[in-house]
């Protein structure tokens, strides 16, 4: 059976923990996937409520498992991915938000192409054939994420490098640490497509999902960093 370490960065995201990890599961079971998650918290007032769902859902059977960061060890999106990559059990790891706008249902159509050696690097894709939103983004959201694609074109093939739902293997991975990985701000997908000098990326169709729960954390302060 293929194995896949799904990491999913989180900051205040407690209401959102179990939908996410029985959707993950009951998708990756169909698609005959052994799967774990592992959910790296940076401290916030949530934390402790995400601590409980995770005990109570490794109770009732699922392989997930909390990496718990305090505010005095550093915090920030691209760092706490490349924490839960490095604590990964499988050669393979994923990416993907805690907030269900990335549908964990999508989960093993992104990680196929890695998973069966197609791939060095794929993406799950709002802007391809089968791709979109399921919501109404505003004027402004649309020409953000335009920009932010724009000045990622020289760099990426990719549709859409800034999407933050992607799959690479652990092999792969160590090609970017040892030429040097900038975790800084929520560019953590693009950063490790060029550090890790991938030539295979495939974008695969996904659509963009409304928040259910919570609040973004991508601030005006991320877009200027990136």
């Amino acid at each position: 059976m293929r194995t896949l370490s799904v990491v999913v960065p989180t900051y205040d995201e407690a209401p959102n923990i179990r939908p996410l990890t029985q959707r993950l599961f009951q998708a990756t079971r169909a698609a005959q996937i052994d799967a774990e998650l592992l959910i790296a918290d940076d401290e916030s007032s949530g934390s402790e409520a995400t601590r409980r769902e995770i005990d109570a859902l490794a109770d009732e059977g699922y392989e997930v498992r909390l990496h718990a960061r305090k505010r005095s060890q550093g915090r920030g999106l691209s760092s706490a991915v490349l924490l839960g990559f490095q604590q990964a059990r499988h050669p393979v790891v994923l990416c993907m938000d805690a907030d269900l706008q990335h549908e964990p249902e999508s989960v093993p159509a992104i990680a196929d192409p890695v998973l069966s050696a197609r791939a060095d690097f794929s993406v799950g894709s709002r802007n391809i054939g089968g791709g979109g939103l399921g919501f109404e983004w505003s004027l402004i959201r649309r020409i953000v994420s335009v920009g932010a694609n724009l000045l990622a074109w020289p760099l990426s093939p990719s549709t859409d490098p800034m999407s933050g739902f992607f799959c690479l293997s652990k092999e792969t991975l160590a090609c970017g640490v040892d030429a040097g990985i900038n975790p800084m701000g929520f560019k953590i997908g693009l950063e490790l497509m060029v550090r890790c000098r991938c030539s295979r990326i495939i974008d695969v169709p996904i659509t963009f999902q409304d928040r259910i729960a919570g609040e973004s954390k991508l601030t005006m302060k991320q877009n200027v960093l990136y």
